[in-house]
């Protein structure tokens, strides 16, 4: 609350006393000191390890210039882009600087970024093809997620496994049955290369229905609240 107002000299004006020097002043208000924390709003909140070629990802399907370089920890403050899948149809996706393991408790800035994600519709899991073990990154990505916010294991999860230009083109379709075999548990699991433009096109298509059908479901599941 404001503090009560002083009284000027006009106030102390008699007719004995036509210039008086006197005042009263006011009281102080009350003073609170607040910390508001910006939880970013996107559709597509992207996950991986540093050097995962999120970034790079980013900035390929959509007009954001994140900062893109080969050490980690390149992306400091979380990026959003907005993704155009046709002339009228879009989505905000943003990128995140990396998830190590112990991210939940601090750990390579993990508590400061986290947070963004648990507003996000759909969870974009970036692995490299060059990772020694697929299954094994994601568990670690996972389970940080996990750890931070269990109600993260019920948003819609998607795979991109970047960097496919690395892989020989007659080798990607076996490759990525293979992988896909090992993650069950996933919406969807994609090849893609942001260098080459390499299945950028149905990533974005994939992710926008994803987003669609997500938006869908927390509206059904507000009328049906509303309507109890």
């Amino acid at each position: 609350r404001g503090g009560r107002g002083g009284r000027g000299n006009n106030f102390f004006k008699s007719s004995t006393n036509r210039a008086p020097r006197h005042s009263q002043p006011g009281e102080p208000g009350q003073e609170q000191h607040v910390a508001l924390e910006l939880r970013l709003l996107a559709d597509v909140g992207l996950v991986g390890l540093p050097n995962a070629g999120k970034s790079t990802l980013v900035s390929s399907v959509s007009a954001a210039k994140p900062r893109i370089a080969d050490y980690p920890f390149t992306t400091l403050a979380p990026t959003p882009g907005v993704v155009y899948v046709e002339e009228f149809s879009s989505f905000v996706i943003a990128d995140i600087p990396g998830i190590i393991k112990g991210a939940h408790r601090g750990k390579g800035l993990g508590l400061r970024f986290l947070k963004h994600i648990e507003r996000n519709s759909v969870l974009l899991f970036v692995i490299p093809v060059t990772s020694s073990d697929v299954r094994a990154e994601y568990d670690t990505l996972l389970g940080e997620l996990s750890a931070f916010d269990r109600g993260m294991l019920a948003k819609p999860r998607c795979i991109a496994f970047s960097k496919a230009d690395l892989l020989p083109g007659p080798e990607r379709e076996e490759w990525l049955k293979s992988r896909s075999l090992l993650i069950p548990d996933v919406e969807a699991v994609m090849l893609c290369s942001a260098v080459a433009g390499y299945g950028i096109d149905a990533l974005k298509r994939t992710l926008w229905t994803l987003v669609e059908q997500e938006k869908k479901n927390r509206t059904q599941s507000d009328g049906r609240r509303h309507g109890s």
